[in-house]
């Protein structure tokens, strides 16, 4: 399982309780988008899981900034992620960030807000914040692989921390050849 977070604004835990705890602690992989805020929150991210690959956001200390990247490309799956804390020109610049790293998707942070939007031309996912919704639900994403035999892709949903789903989603993987 893949689970994707954002947002934390912690200066020294991941602030990570119920649901949003267990898949961390069970992903095979964990995407954070940036804005741990202090270094011992990226710190315990990397205690808490096997595999952590994270950007920095706006909000980040200097240590976060020296330690990971601002925008990075994974793969998990066969599906290949962009993954930045935001973009100057909304989801228009984040599209256009994906097409250029040769994505299926884009994993996004900073408006504390989760969605998924496919609209676009490129699916977006902003996992929104565990730690500090900000007056929108606290959630993270997980994303498993698709289980239906019709090749690469991943099945994903919204949670809350409290373990309700709130929305579905399915992202697939493009031919990048």
């Amino acid at each position: 399982m893949l689970v994707v977070v954002s947002d934390t604004h912690a200066r020294e835990e991941s602030r990570l309780q119920g649901r949003t705890a267990e898949a961390v602690r069970e992903a095979d992989l964990v995407i954070h988008a940036g804005d741990f805020y202090r270094e011992p929150v990226l710190d315990a991210f990397q205690s808490t899981t096997a595999a952590l690959r994270a950007v920095y956001g706006n909000n980040d200390d200097a240590a976060i900034c020296d330690r990971v990247p601002e925008v990075r490309t994974v793969e998990y799956a066969g599906v290949r992620f962009a993954v930045t804390h935001r973009h100057r020109s909304g989801d228009t610049g984040l599209v256009m960030l994906g097409r250029g790293r040769d994505a299926d998707a884009v994993i996004c942070g900073h408006s504390h807000r989760p969605r998924f939007d496919d609209s676009g031309g490129l699916p977006i996912l902003n996992p929104g914040s565990h730690a500090q919704p900000r007056g929108n639900r606290p959630a993270h994403a997980e994303l498993r692989p698709v289980d239906d035999g019709a090749g690469d892709g991943l099945d994903g949903r919204l949670v809350m921390p409290d373990g309700e789903e709130f929305e579905t989603f399915r992202i697939g993987a493009e031919s990048r050849e």
